[in-house]
């Protein structure tokens, strides 16, 4: 119940300091009130409720056990001939209906619910328009796309180049001007293309044209793939994402990989750091409880920013996702093993 009470006091600030921060954009964007309240703000109390929650079960494992060593009570518990370790069954049943439900959402909630809110923001909060450059995939094994620059503002691709190669040997090239995708019929409609096919011998084959519909192994998806849109995907699509992009060569298979790994790593927290707030509250303490709450939020909040920070050794290519993702579980559950160690003393 304390859980779930601070959990609500938190996400009811949350979404006031969200409100005063994007009331701005919501007025000039024409939000209507309905979409900004079902499409954008139920939708961000799952997300939110999964991003803090190692904050929440520190948070709630502090008070409630400072409050019973404030009132003796788990020195009658020890007295009693139940063990430290006896003690902790109950708040490690706790911790995995916390993981499970975490899990849970990340896997089945958040996903849908963080399109719809990824949507709304795109059209109220953010920029709608993007344009990359110098784009290199591999869309299939010996296809090879090269855009120079793409435009979202009219769909499309210019300086599209697909090379086809077999055997180390180059066998097609098609280039064109501009590449417009086409929503319709899922296809590029290309303008000043040209293709050359390369032959064993001398002569090589060689015909263009002004306007070519066809089809292609990419699509205007590919284009917007970043860390927004991975955390919308189901885990099934995540990880055919994943398999496609390594497959392609493609760089933002970074955002794929930390998304996947975050969301088995996260609930995993809950077992680690509700060992650490026990360890440190169990025992009573000059003051009340004020103490461990200050702990137990600095520590919390250190392990938040260093999940986040951890993403940045993926970045940089420093570490493989797994390992950078699963690295502050690693460390704090040697922190919480020490604690649980000289606690009983």
């Amino acid at each position: 119940m304390t859980f779930f009470i601070a959990l609500i006091l938190i996400i009811a600030i949350v979404i006031i300091f969200d409100i005063s921060e994007k009331i701005e954009k919501f007025v000039a964007n024409e939000a209507p009130l309905k979409e900004i309240i079902f499409s954008y703000y139920l939708n961000f109390i799952p997300y939110f409720i999964n991003m803090f929650s190692p904050l929440f079960v520190f948070i709630t494992v502090i008070f409630f056990t400072s409050r019973l060593a404030a009132n003796s009570e788990i020195i009658a518990i020890l007295s009693g001939g139940i063990s430290y370790h006896r003690m902790m069954v109950p708040y490690m049943v706790a911790a995995g209906v916390i993981a499970l439900l975490s899990l849970g959402l990340n896997l089945y909630v958040i996903p849908t619910s963080n399109k719809t809110r990824v949507d709304f923001e795109q059209k109220y909060v953010k920029n709608r328009y993007v344009s990359m450059r110098d784009v290199h995939y591999q869309i299939a094994p010996g296809k090879f796309v090269y855009v120079e620059n793409f435009s979202s503002w009219n769909q499309t691709a210019y300086k599209l180049t697909l090379e086809d190669i077999e055997n180390g040997r180059l066998k097609s090239k098609l280039t064109c001007e501009s590449a417009k995708w086409d929503s319709l019929s899922e296809s590029w409609h290309l303008r000043n293309w040209f293709v050359r096919d390369y032959s064993d011998g001398l002569s090589d084959r060689i015909h263009s044209g002004q306007q070519l519909d066809t089809c292609i192994e990419l699509s205007i998806t590919d284009f917007y793939r970043n860390e927004k849109t991975v955390q919308t995907l189901p885990q099934r699509d995540l990880m055919q994402l994943i398999q496609t992009q390594k497959m392609r060569g493609d760089a933002n298979v970074m955002y794929s990989q930390i998304e996947l790994h975050t969301r088995f790593a996260l609930p995993f927290s809950a077992f680690i750091l509700t060992i650490m707030g026990v360890a440190l509250s169990s025992r009573k303490k000059r003051g009340g409880i004020g103490w461990n709450l200050g702990i137990g939020i600095g520590l919390a909040f250190s392990y938040i920013l260093f999940l986040k920070f951890s993403q940045m050794f993926v970045f940089t290519g420093t570490m493989p996702a797994w390992v950078a993702l699963w690295l502050p579980n690693v460390l704090y559950a040697f922190i919480a093993a020490y604690l649980y160690k000289i606690a009983p003393k």
